[in-house]
């Protein structure tokens, strides 16, 4: 006990030296320079999903107390072991989420490396894109899949595809779900106004109930609705029908008038939450899901009052 006190003492003393010496500019912008730093970090760790892992480490730490204070001499040696390795350890570990961090950086813009997402204008112009691409599709019947995060992570889905930096086009949309394109299997992922993956594969569960006749993509888009609060768009392949998925519920048989009402519901309303920076601090320290990351009930009841409208409109035509 008396040595946890000490190192205790010895920790707030050090940090008082430390405090006591910003006498400058230059200590100011270090110290935003490591914050900045740090914030970029958990950014990309959340994207990758590492959130268990760090709870792990944290945990090990909790332990490595707990050994002290008691003085049990074989697992503090252990402890001691590792704690001196402990940078070693953590890039090892974190090996792949270091990389694809590193990609990320080296491909995208300052701007949405620290702020991801767009503004009204820029999603608005992605919903209009998108209702025309899907538009196009079902006229021709060609099928697709097309993911729009929100606050869930889907770094695995996005690892599993092939990595996109390009801006949300009709052009573009058609392009990568051509039937001879290379990408136009599986799913993209559009993250603001920015298609971020193509080709990415949706895991799915085997229990999933489905009471129309549906095929893969349709299993796929419910399957992802389920486990995040992502917005997912299905054209078909067969019959060219649109579909939107969102919270395990498959809405089939929607025009593209009703696609963009129903996109400008869910996505405008999450831009607009999301503009300040006290939002993103928020979002930052949620780990997806629906229940974490979905938007509020007020949203929730006025997009399923609006799709059932819609329902009642087609229902009298």
């Amino acid at each position: 006990m008396e040595n946890f006190q000490n190192a205790v003492s010895s920790f707030f003393q050090n940090l008082t030296g430390v405090l006591s010496g910003f006498d400058s500019i230059t200590d100011l912008l270090d110290v935003l320079l490591v914050a900045v730093i740090i914030y970029a970090l958990i950014v990309q760790l959340r994207k990758t999903q590492s959130v268990h892992m760090i709870r792990g480490i944290m945990l090990m730490g909790v332990l490595y107390v707990v050994v002290v204070m008691l003085r049990m001499q074989t697992s503090k040696f252990l402890f001691n072991y590792l704690i001196r390795d402990l940078f070693l350890l953590i890039v090892i570990i974190f090996s792949n989420e270091i990389r694809h961090a590193l990609e990320h950086m080296g491909h995208s813009r300052f701007k949405r490396i620290f702020f991801p997402g767009g503004n009204d204008t820029e999603v608005a112009d992605t919903v209009n894109a998108t209702v025309r691409a899907c538009a196009s599709m079902s006229e021709d019947k060609i099928g697709s899949l097309i993911v729009f995060r929100r606050m869930s992570n889907l770094g695995e889905l996005e690892r599993s595809g092939v990595y996109i930096d390009a801006k949300v086009t009709t052009e573009m949309l058609c392009s990568i779900f051509f039937p001879k394109a290379a990408l136009h299997d599986g799913a993209i992922v559009i993250d603001g106004d920015r298609i971020t993956a193509a080709r990415c594969i949706v895991s799915m569960k085997n229990d999933i109930v489905v009471t129309e006749k549906v095929g893969t993509r349709h299993r796929a888009a419910i399957a992802l609705s389920q486990s995040t609060d992502a917005v997912v768009v299905v054209t078909s392949e067969e019959t060219g029908i649109i579909s939107i998925a969102v919270d395990g519920v498959l809405r089939r048989g929607i025009t593209a008038a009703e696609l963009r009402e129903l996109l400008s519901g869910y996505l405008l309303n999450d831009s607009a939450e999301g503009d300040g920076f006290s939002s993103r601090i928020k979002k930052l320290f949620k780990i997806g899901g629906k229940k974490n990351g979905g938007k509020s009930n007020n949203s929730r009841k006025e997009n399923n009052e609006k799709w059932d409208s819609i329902q009642e409109k087609n229902d009298e035509k």
